[in-house]
């Protein structure tokens, strides 16, 4: 479902708009959504990203320009969640606070990675497959694990990859 809250830019392709959940959310144009993805109110893609089948991007989330989103990515923007508070009800809007994530540009976020709340990963930065973001991403490090460490530089791939595929 595509929400009429939804900002969509020029040339967005959403694959199966019936398999996407998106509401309120505002999509840079050129993006592509791939199908099984949510992306919750006052979330923001940017220009010409691609965001892969079964990720979520929950409130407070702000991806930059030319992101990679890799298959089942999911953001989290609350560092303590509760369903019911001390007296043991359900937990309303006004009862916690959304702590913002933002994804510089370029960066790029490996298949099935978490990261948690309040995280800035920096321009270039690759997330590996699996990894669990607990800190932020410096600018063009490549980071794996859980928890997720850093484990190299962008810059520093290895010459096979062609100039072409290297992030600058």
């Amino acid at each position: 479902m595509i929400a009429t809250s939804v900002k969509l830019g020029e040339g967005v392709v959403i694959h199966h708009p019936d398999l996407v959940n998106l509401y309120g959310c505002s999509i840079g144009m050129g993006t592509r959504i791939g199908t099984f993805v949510e992306i919750q109110k006052n979330a923001v893609i940017g220009r010409n990203c691609k965001v892969s089948s079964h990720s979520f991007i929950c409130e407070g989330v702000t991806i930059e320009d030319g992101v990679f989103i890799g298959h089942g990515v999911m953001f989290t923007n609350d560092p303590y969640p509760r369903a019911v508070n001390p007296v043991g009800e359900l937990v309303t809007d006004g009862e916690w606070e959304v702590v913002p994530t933002l994804v510089k540009r370029q960066a790029a976020i490996g298949s099935n990675a978490t990261i948690l709340p309040g995280l800035t990963i920096g321009v270039g930065a690759v997330v590996g497959a699996g990894a669990v973001v607990t800190k932020d991403v410096p600018d063009w490090a490549i980071v794996a694990g859980v928890p997720a460490q850093i484990i190299g530089r962008v810059q520093d791939a290895p010459a096979n990859i062609p100039r072409s595929r290297r992030v600058q």
